[in-house]
């Protein structure tokens, strides 16, 4: 049977583990009645740690929030992610965060033990991190955000395009997703009538809110760190182009063609690709890689391009 003190610090680290535990569960981990878990209850209690109980058959036991946060029991591996965590946390990415994350981190390096101290130092050794060029977002920003999506509440804000023009969103908020240094929020946009991805750094929250949502179904099939990589890819595009392919869709894609372009069938034999790029030649051209008869159904710039580049190639073998 553990002691009182070894017994108290297995039964906190128990409940911070798990969401609900049942008194006879409590009972059968530690080896005690369940009259000795009651009292052992009361001990945290008294010790600060919020400790909920619910009567009955179906009730349990379960650490709650309280008014200050009382010291967490972590495991070998928890200790050594959650150091590694705040070290890389230092290295910005959240307006303010850093100074923050360095005083935790020495606080928790100070009582590591010499075993998994010399595991952490050993990362942050050998690991070398690029520091990031995106603005920092403020971490109120962020909780905003986050707070409204956990609501089902929505979102006004002022959005500066890459264009810079500002205008005035109302968005369904639903996930933020953090990609090489930036945060983006994936919502659906009331006034736009369609999903969208906004930079966090770009907008500013307006208050007060707006009213409460029902929740859609997450496009790109719920993937939403997709949806995200497909979005940023696409949005900075000088120009964009449609071309009929004459080839099913399941052969276009097992050519390996980017996830960020979409392909649609038309029917058995043809499907709609729809690509963008800064260079009409370079679009024309990568076409071409496709081995793929095509025909160019807009802008009428790329059909210029291509039509160029045709007449070249005609030179080329006119000796011939």
């Amino acid at each position: 049977m553990l002691e009182t003190s070894a017994r108290l610090l297995k039964l906190l680290s128990l409940l911070q583990a798990h969401r609900e535990w049942t008194g006879p569960e409590l009972s059968q981990r530690l080896g005690v009645t369940t009259r000795t878990i009651r009292n052992d209850v009361e001990r945290l209690r008294s010790l600060g740690y919020p400790v909920h109980a619910t009567p009955g058959v179906a009730g349990g036991y379960r650490l709650g929030a309280g008014a200050a946060l009382p010291p967490l029991l972590l495991d070998d591996e928890e200790a050594v992610a959650v150091a590694v965590g705040l070290g890389r946390a230092a290295g910005g990415g959240v307006e303010g965060i850093e100074e923050s994350s360095v005083r935790a981190l020495a606080k928790l390096e100070q009582v590591l033990p010499s075993r998994l101290r010399h595991r952490v130092s050993a990362l942050n050794t050998y690991t070398v991190q690029i520091p990031g060029t995106a603005p920092a977002v403020p971490p109120e920003v962020l909780t905003t955000i986050a707070n409204a999506a956990r609501d089902r509440e929505r979102l006004r804000f002022g959005y500066t395009g890459h264009d810079g023009d500002e205008t005035e969103r109302d968005v369904e908020p639903y996930r933020l997703v953090h990609r090489r240094g930036r945060w983006y929020l994936v919502g659906y946009d009331v006034g736009r009538d369609g999903w969208r991805t906004f930079r966090v750094d770009r907008l500013k929250p307006r208050t007060p809110g707006g009213p409460r949502f029902t929740p859609r179904e997450l496009p790109a099939d719920g993937d939403v760190a997709a949806f995200v990589e497909k979005g940023v890819s696409t949005a900075m595009w000088r120009y964009r182009g449609t071309v009929l392919l004459h080839a099913p869709a399941e052969r276009v894609r097992a050519l390996g063609v980017g996830a960020e372009l979409e392909i649609e069938p038309v029917d058995d034999a043809t499907c709609l690709l729809r690509l963008g790029g800064d260079d009409l030649n370079g679009m024309a051209v990568w076409v071409g890689f496709l081995g793929l008869d095509f025909e160019v159904l807009d802008p009428p710039e790329l059909a210029e391009v291509v039509l160029r580049l045709s007449e070249r190639y005609r030179r080329a073998v006119s000796g011939r």
